[in-house]
């Protein structure tokens, strides 16, 4: 891909044809810039994910500058974990915020990663299996557009940067409110759009010539660290993911926006 080739920031009517409406009436979907076949976009991301898994953790503490922990941290607290709590990490990958979930429901509650992506888990297992203070977290591979669990199950439920990766995001909702308990609490923490234009324009430089140029460098594959800005761009703004996500059964839904709106937290709770 050319470094210097921005698809700039989806309107209105473009993202909303990255919702599952439009996908399943078209049978198309993108990953970044390129289309797929509604079926075979699953395979893209795991093809991906299989690229970049062996050095995520490294990359991401480098591109955003060690700024994603602090949001990470953020969002957990907003979460509100109890001691005791059944938590599941949807999209888990390599166990970050289940990290900071375990720390709060402490060993008697049970933190569940949960990730279509078998070559994730295991890239941050050596985070979470040496320790015997995080015994308490495991790990399910599935797809978290049909998750293996029953209606009822967890006191928490959350994603973290990885839920824009689904072919069908508003079902992805819907199975991880489905499988809350009612008065259970759920937690998005996604990347957005900056709010401040000069900011965002200095962003999009960064994203689409030095974030590709360091992804060749020390990963290998420029593709894949642009096509992670790309998914970006296409995602739905923080308002028109708080009305999705009420219309999946959450009330109270808020968010946060954090470093200029880079990364927002979406909250809420079943009904």
């Amino acid at each position: 891909m050319d470094l210097w080739n921005n698809p700039r920031w989806f309107d209105d009517k473009k993202r909303q044809e990255q919702l599952d409406d439009h996908i399943r009436t078209t049978g198309k979907a993108r990953f970044g810039i390129r289309e797929f076949e509604e079926e075979k976009k699953m395979d893209a991301v795991r093809i991906h994910f299989n690229r970049v898994a062996p050095k995520y953790d490294f990359m991401n503490s480098l591109l955003s500058f060690g700024i994603q922990h602090a949001w990470k941290r953020a969002a957990v607290r907003m979460l509100g974990v109890r001691r005791g709590d059944k938590v599941l990490d949807v999209c888990g990958g390599t166990g970050d915020l289940a990290i900071l979930a375990a720390r709060r429901t402490g060993p008697t509650g049970q933190v569940t990663i949960y990730d279509i992506n078998y070559a994730m888990i295991q890239a941050g297992r050596h985070k979470i299996d040496p320790f015997p203070t995080r015994a308490h977290i495991g790990y399910v591979q599935g797809d978290a557009e049909r998750v293996t669990f029953p209606d009822h199950t967890f006191d928490c439920a959350m994603v973290g940067f990885g839920i824009r990766n689904l072919t069908h995001l508003k079902q992805g909702f819907s199975e991880m409110v489905r499988v809350l308990k009612p008065g259970g609490r759920f937690l998005c923490l996604e990347f957005s759009q900056p709010t401040n234009p000069v900011f965002r324009s200095l962003y999009d430089f960064y994203s689409f010539n030095i974030m590709p140029a360091l992804g060749q460098l020390l990963a290998g594959s420029a593709e894949s660290y642009a096509c992670l800005p790309e998914t970006i761009r296409m995602f739905p703004l923080p308002d028109e993911l708080a009305d999705m996500l009420a219309s999946v059964g959450l009330r109270d839904v808020r968010w946060t926006s954090m470093t200029n709106g880079i990364s927002v937290a979406h909250v809420g709770v079943k009904e």
